[in-house]
């Protein structure tokens, strides 16, 4: 099992940026592929990002290309979310997800682990 930690949310004007943070702890950080996830209210979660165990690969959602980069140190067990030139329908909370088998993906469903979310708000 592995526990997931985020960090780094906040509230900033559009066209700001953040960097979220995600800290796992427990089984060996690589054996995961991670994403990203966020939700807003009223809406259901949607993925934002992913990549692969050894972050060779890596998949966004079509509204967050050129913005989002998301990467991981597994040295840390830790993987990041940057964003940039934020926007106000960015504003949602955001979730780190681990998913253990098969390749990374875009479903939340199959993934195994959740993180308890980190607030992001962007302001106009």
């Amino acid at each position: 099992q592995v526990q997931l930690v985020e960090s780094g949310g906040g509230l900033v004007q559009a066209g700001g940026s953040l960097r979220l943070s995600c800290a796992a702890s427990g089984r060996t950080f690589s054996n995961y592929h991670m994403g990203w996830f966020r939700q807003a209210p009223g809406q259901e979660r949607d993925f934002v990002a992913t990549i692969s165990r050894y972050g060779s690969s890596t998949d966004y959602t079509d509204s967050v290309k050129g913005r989002f980069t998301i990467s991981r140190d597994n040295a840390k067990s830790t993987v990041y979310l940057q964003m940039n030139n934020l926007k106000p329908e960015d504003t949602a909370v955001y979730y780190c997800a681990a998913k253990t088998l098969g390749q990374k993906s875009r479903a939340s469903d199959e993934y195994d682990y959740w993180g308890r979310g980190t607030q992001v708000t962007v302001s106009s």
